[in-house]
């Protein structure tokens, strides 16, 4: 999509990048400018030609290519642009990519065990993907702090039950699969250096180990709870005076009230469909003594210390019929001593949601599980670029949101944005100066058919992608016109 000498966004992200051999480099940031410009297609199909087909599966297939390193580059871009901001939040989260369907791929692992009506056992093959995704506290993805893309291996009843085995509640955290949380948080932490940062995560980060992490590097976490556990003990077996987190909180008075938007969630095996609402919430706070789990295979080799917390109780007293109501239970280990304060925390939770969106751009619209490489070395370097990719489309859907007076020459290169404005603006002359983002991201929007009618909500992910590849085709034809 650029010009003779125009340097693509992928020029600019990669221009460090260093993968032991130039044409490898740039190799790469050819890749993601095909997969910038037909984000749902198929390797061979967002290719040019056969032997553009061909060079990039020999990188995937190149052993030499290290996804460590192409992620490095970019994360290392990522900490320059938060440190533009005086607060990130680096939102984490899991997701399963799998590859069931393809038989032939190669070194896949055994993710989950399923019952069917004629078979009784059913394992879903794949890889797993822990993500760190830097966003504002306005609510823009910056990129990539951290990913980790993994097999799941599955222990054998023997092992998991046989005579001298451990229990898995008493193995220590670094032998475990949630150790992921721990170690994407210190890379954070390491990426970020002085930048302030906050971590956000999901229930299945509600560990003691995690938390205790973050006090020793100095690291802030807000996590979702997820079990209701003792809290304020006196000893490590103490019985009296004792309480439960859930009962603790809810002795502790109102402090307001306020409104947070609720998204659309589609029916899944493990959830309810759930309709977009405005849901009124109640906020209680206050602060406890997190203690130690009693079973920490670690007790007989290091002193673990008492932590001092503060929760942020969620709850929606007068939901719609039919709806479950909102009921969260914040921990940090950030000061919470007003209304103000505890909102803040809900507010930054509410943008957890911005990586389960980032998930379903790579699923549902890069479609990256239809990908057939014949190997999961090869499938995870193909991840990693594909991440990468959607995190700046996914970005251009929400910038318009948050900062739609940014000039759009920051995403697009001239002949673009001219091409986009003649297009959306007919019998106008082109502007001395570049348009704004957030006009440029409604006119790609009205290439994919959005209508833009006064009671129409921003454009989504999907109407951008079509809008987008139209302006590729546009952009493509007033290059041959211009080189004729």
């Amino acid at each position: 999509m650029q010009g003779e000498h125009e340097t693509s966004w992928a020029a600019e992200e990669f221009a460090d990048v260093s993968l032991g051999d130039k044409r490898l480099d740039a190799r790469l940031v050819k890749l993601c400018d095909r997969f910038s410009n037909a984000p749902e297609s198929p390797i061979n199909q967002a290719c040019a030609d056969w032997a553009e087909t061909k060079a990039a599966y020999r990188f995937f297939q190149n052993e030499n290519v290290e996804a460590g390193e192409i992620l490095a580059t970019h994360r290392c871009k990522t900490a320059k642009r938060a440190k533009q901001h005086k607060m990130v939040l680096a939102v984490q989260d899991t997701s399963y990519f799998v590859y069931t369907s393809h038989p032939k791929t190669e070194g896949l692992g055994k993710m989950s065990l399923k019952k069917g009506k004629n078979v009784k056992k059913i394992y879903s093959n794949g890889l797993v993907v822990h993500t760190c995704l830097a966003v504002t506290t306005e609510g823009l993805p910056l990129g990539l702090l951290d990913q980790k893309i993994f097999l799941r291996k599955l222990r054998s009843k023997k092992t998991r039950r046989g005579k001298g085995s451990k229990p898995h509640d008493h193995l220590p955290i670094e032998e475990k699969e949630s150790y992921r949380w721990l170690e994407a948080m210190a890379n954070t932490k390491e990426a970020m250096g002085d930048t302030e940062i906050i971590t956000v995560c999901d229930r299945e980060a509600d560990l003691y180990d995690f938390f205790k992490l973050s006090h020793q590097i100095g690291s802030p976490v807000l996590v979702r709870a997820n079990a209701d556990r003792t809290i304020n003990r006196n000893s490590r077996y103490a019985e009296k005076g004792v309480v439960k987190l859930w009962e603790h909180m809810g002795q502790q008075p109102e402090t307001g009230s306020h409104t947070i938007d609720i998204p659309k969630r589609s029916k899944t095996k493990h959830c309810k469909e759930r309709e977009a609402r405005t849901a009124t919430v109640t906020v209680r706070f206050g602060s406890f003594r997190l203690n130690p789990p009693r079973n920490n295979v670690k007790h007989n080799k290091e002193y673990l210390p008492d932590i001092e917390m503060n929760a942020v109780y969620v709850v929606e007293p007068n939901p719609p019929d039919g709806e479950e109501p909102v009921e969260w239970m914040l921990l940090t280990n950030l000061a919470v001593r007003s209304f103000d304060e505890a909102y803040e925390k809900v507010l930054w939770y509410c943008l957890r949601w911005r990586i389960e969106m980032y998930f379903k751009v790579l699923k549902s619209g890069f479609r990256v599980e239809a990908c057939r490489l014949g190997h999961a070395e090869r499938l995870a370097r193909y991840l990693t670029v594909m991440s990468i990719v959607a995190w700046r489309l996914f970005m251009i859907t929400l910038i318009a949101r948050t900062d739609p007076a940014v000039p759009c020459s920051t995403l697009l290169a001239d002949h673009e944005w001219k091409v986009l404005f003649l297009k959306a603006n007919k019998n106008k002359s082109l502007p001395k100066k570049p348009p704004r983002i957030g006009d440029v991201v409604i006119w790609v929007a009205k290439l994919g058919g959005y209508l833009a009618r006064r009671n129409d909500g921003p454009p989504g992910t999907i109407t951008l992608w079509r809008g987008w590849k139209r302006l590729v085709d546009l952009t493509e034809g007033w290059n041959l016109a211009v080189q004729a």
